[in-house]
C-alpha cells in the first residue's frame, strides 16, 4: 500500500499544482472547482492507501519474498441469499426515471434505495444483549 499512496501523492500534488496555476491565469471558476476536486479525490485515496500501510504494513505482493500461499483463502463473506441489492437497483432505476418524468417519481426511487442499502447494512446486524 505504500507504494500506491506514493502514488497518488503524487497525483494529488499535480493536480494542486495544476490547480493554483489555472485559477491564477485563467479566472474561470468552473474549471478551478473541478480540478480543486480532482485534488480532494486523489488526496483521499492517498489517505485510505497511507492509513492501511501504517495499520497492516506490507502485503505479501509488496515483499520481495512473500509467497503465493499467504494471500489464499476465503476473501470475504458475501449473502447467498439477500433480496437487498434486487431492490437497491430497482430504486435505482426508478430514481433515474425521476430525473426523466418528475420529482415526485425520483423521490420515491429514492425512498427505495435508501431501504436497499439500509437493507444491505443491517442485513445481518444483530442486537447484544
Amino acid at each position: 500500500m505504500k507504494t500506491e499512496a506514493v502514488l497518488f501523492a503524487g497525483v494529488a500534488g499535480f493536480f494542486l499544482v495544476t490547480d493554483v496555476l489555472y485559477a491564477v491565469w485563467s479566472r474561470d471558476p468552473t474549471g478551478t472547482a473541478a480540478l480543486t476536486i480532482s485534488f480532494l479525490m486523489a488526496s483521499l485515496v492517498t489517505f485510505f492507501f497511507a492509513t492501511n500501510y501504517r495499520r497492516k504494513g506490507l502485503r505479501p505482493e509488496d515483499r520481495g519474498n512473500g509467497d503465493i500461499h499467504e494471500r489464499s483463502g476465503p476473501v470475504d463473506f458475501f449473502s447467498p441469499h439477500s433480496i437487498w441489492p434486487s431492490l437497491t437497483a430497482a430504486g435505482m432505476a426508478v430514481l433515474a426515471l425521476g430525473v426523466v418524468f418528475g420529482l415526485w417519481l425520483f423521490l420515491i426511487g429514492l425512498g427505495v434505495v435508501l431501504a436497499g442499502v439500509f437493507g444491505m447494512v443491517f442485513q445481518y446486524a444483530r442486537a447484544q444483549g
